[in-house]
């Protein structure tokens, strides 16, 4: 087997430890741009190396952060003091990732549908990576719901590439993160995303076997079991948890290292609400881990607050630590509402 199969192993076990979850800070220079733009703060490299490094510096961070995936341009960085942004982040004792998908693209003879590329001279990549420091990658496909879509070409297409990445990864000595996400755009009924997310997920581990990926040695991150967002009729909590779970006990192997949700555009309460259920409610029966791999759900609070300015840094580390902890929590199936309310305080 892989000469790096028991490194793997650690790793993966180290990114899915007991009340901690992963940051996505992997955004591309233009949603990053975009996200900036729209609360003000200029776009430049400088201001996005100082959002990173006002992430990666705060206090605390890895008691409830266990890994971090950082954007190409991020990992080549140094901070303001001339250290590099993957130093930073190993001695905050948070395990460095790297995003190596190259977008999703428009799939061919499939009107409204994405393929995510990058395969080409991804082994050379992954070498690099490793070098800089990364231990763990990440690959996301989107799978759109609409009017005839998902087709069964899209859904196999992105599994392949996802099995594709994954066993490169595992050659190259990354721990893959395999994304499957089923967008929730869109006015579809929970039991319409369940069904999706099902044949998805069913696809998906079928070429990971074909592929030969070791399941004890990567982190699939998944989409909840959600109502699209222009639905008239949202799914509770309770609901949200239970389609989820239910899904993912038919489809995902017990040898698989951990589960880590993204949050897909949910609001930071709710995806902490709807991780925490799951916990609370099945965390006795699912055979890996449960926690998040969240974007927005975590930075956004603490990027309205800093606004680029250097006075508000503190501030901003205080919002974002937060979010960390109530994700904590949830991982631990301890988290309420009542947290939030201590943002008042901060």
């Amino acid at each position: 087997m892989s000469q790096h199969a028991e490194n793997l192993r650690a790793i993966t076990k180290a990114m899915m430890a007991k009340g901690k979850g992963i940051l996505a800070m992997d955004e591309s220079n233009g949603t990053c741009d975009k996200r900036f733009q729209k609360v003000g703060i200029q776009t430049s490299v400088d201001k996005r190396r100082d959002y990173r490094e006002m992430i990666l510096t705060t206090p605390n961070l890895g008691d409830y952060i266990s890994g971090a995936i950082l954007y190409d341009e991020t990992i080549r960085q140094m901070s303001r003091d001339g250290k590099p942004l993957v130093k930073i982040c190993q001695e905050a004792g948070i395990i460095p990732g790297i995003k190596v998908d190259m977008k999703a693209k428009d799939l061919a003879g499939f009107p409204g549908e994405k393929v995510t590329e990058g395969l080409d001279g991804l082994r050379d990549r992954i070498a690099e990576y490793y070098e800089m420091g990364a231990r763990f990658a990440k690959w996301r496909a989107v799978i759109a719901i609409g009017e005839n879509i998902p087709s069964h070409a899209c859904v196999e297409a992105n599994a392949h590439a996802l099995a594709r990445y994954a066993a490169l990864c595992q050659e190259g000595g990354l721990v893959p993160i395999v994304e499957p996400e089923v967008l929730i755009d869109g006015n579809h009924s929970i039991a319409r995303c369940f069904h999706i997310t099902d044949a998805t997920l069913h696809s998906v581990f079928n070429q990971l076997h074909t592929q030969g990926v070791a399941l004890d040695r990567m982190v699939l991150k998944p989409s909840m079991v959600i109502s699209g967002k222009g639905c008239p009729e949202q799914a509770s909590v309770q609901e949200v948890a239970t389609f989820t779970v239910r899904c993912l006990l038919r489809n995902v192997p017990a040898l698989v290292g951990g589960v880590a949700f993204l949050s897909g555009g949910q609001t930071p309460e709710r995806a902490a609400a709807h991780l925490n259920e799951m916990n609370v409610q099945y965390g006795d029966i699912c055979p890996w881990p449960v926690t998040f791999s969240y974007a927005r759900a975590i930075q956004q609070p603490a990027l309205e607050a800093w606004k680029g300015e250097d006075a508000n840094v503190k501030t901003a580390q205080e919002l974002l630590l937060h979010r960390a902890k109530c994700n904590s929590a949830a991982r631990r199936g301890e988290y309420s509402s009542d947290m939030e309310k201590q943002l008042v305080a901060v």
